[in-house]
């Protein structure tokens, strides 16, 4: 009973009324008061206040109503597992990805893991931009640095050095760079983050952290497309290792610079408290923290 009145408080929550959850699941009037009072009592606590024209959260209810989803997925999950005497790994997940990352490595890893769970699908959102991933409904991101929401929960999946690089038909047109200092001679792509432009970039010089500003006529805020004009030889660039780890490999870019290299940033996956008890969400993340570490470049 006590997940039927969390789908009833729900679905209360989600219409703003009492009465069209009651219309929608069946229920009188009467029955819905009675199912919401039953939660209350409970949780020992009001989850709603109520006057004749309108219904508002209260604290505690705000916070069923965000852990309300994951108790009922879980139940979901659990109930198939019993029913089917299998484990049964199905529903959506919502994931996110850098736009270069997320096309040339993510996505193909999601193909092998809904491949191995049949009934899972995936929601991928590719933005280089900052995301707020609650309101986004974001289950799991993919992010490289530092974390700006302390909400989150971390998970490492791999260092991650920022490379400086060009293509070889650049190189043939002009003097590879020796030292950080000669990349102010040469055309340096930029990447645009949240407004700002990637200007400062930063190297270890006579064992001193420095940064060198620099210039280019190419920005964009898609880190793809600094990749393919990179492989293209338009310019210089610095991109993330996972992202062109291939293309070195193959030799469509040639790494500089490398003796000047900062300390590698952290490539990680982040997600709200609670997702990761989400049977689907627990197994993608798992699986995604095996691949990296099996990848490592």
């Amino acid at each position: 009973m006590l997940l039927e009145n969390l789908a009833l408080f729900l679905r209360i929550v989600r219409h703003g009324s009492m009465a069209a959850a009651g219309r929608e699941m069946g229920l009188s009037p009467a029955t819905v008061s009675e199912r919401l009072a039953a939660l209350e009592a409970q949780y020992g606590t009001r989850l709603l206040t109520r006057t004749t024209r309108s219904l508002s959260l209260t604290e505690e209810g705000r916070a069923l109503a965000e852990g309300a989803p994951n108790l009922l997925a879980e139940a979901e999950a659990l109930q198939s597992r019993l029913r089917d005497g299998v484990t049964h790994v199905a529903g959506p997940i919502h994931v996110s990805a850098p736009s270069d990352l997320g096309r040339n490595r993510i996505a193909r890893l999601l193909d092998r893991f809904m491949a191995l769970h049949p009934g899972v699908s995936i929601d991928l959102h590719l933005s280089d931009g900052y995301i707020d991933l609650a309101a986004q409904g974001i289950d799991l991101a993919i992010r490289y640095g530092a974390l700006a929401d302390s909400s989150l929960i971390v998970r490492p999946l791999a260092p991650s050095a920022r490379i400086v690089c060009a293509a070889p038909a650049y190189l043939e047109r002009h003097a590879p760079p020796e030292h950080p200092e000669d990349l102010h001679r040469h055309n340096c792509m930029m990447m645009r983050f949240r407004g700002e432009v990637d200007r400062a970039w930063p190297f270890i010089i006579d064992g001193k952290p420095r940064t060198l500003l620099l210039s280019g006529n190419r920005i964009a805020n898609d880190g793809a497309l600094v990749r393919e004009w990179c492989i293209e030889g338009h310019g210089i660039a610095r991109k993330a290792e996972w992202d062109i780890v291939e293309d070195i490999s193959a030799g469509r870019l040639i790494p500089l610079l490398r003796g000047f290299e900062v300390a590698p940033l952290r490539l990680q996956a982040l997600y709200p408290k609670g997702r990761a008890q989400i049977t689907r969400i627990r197994l993608l993340l798992e699986f995604l923290v095996a691949e990296f570490a099996g990848q490592a470049p």
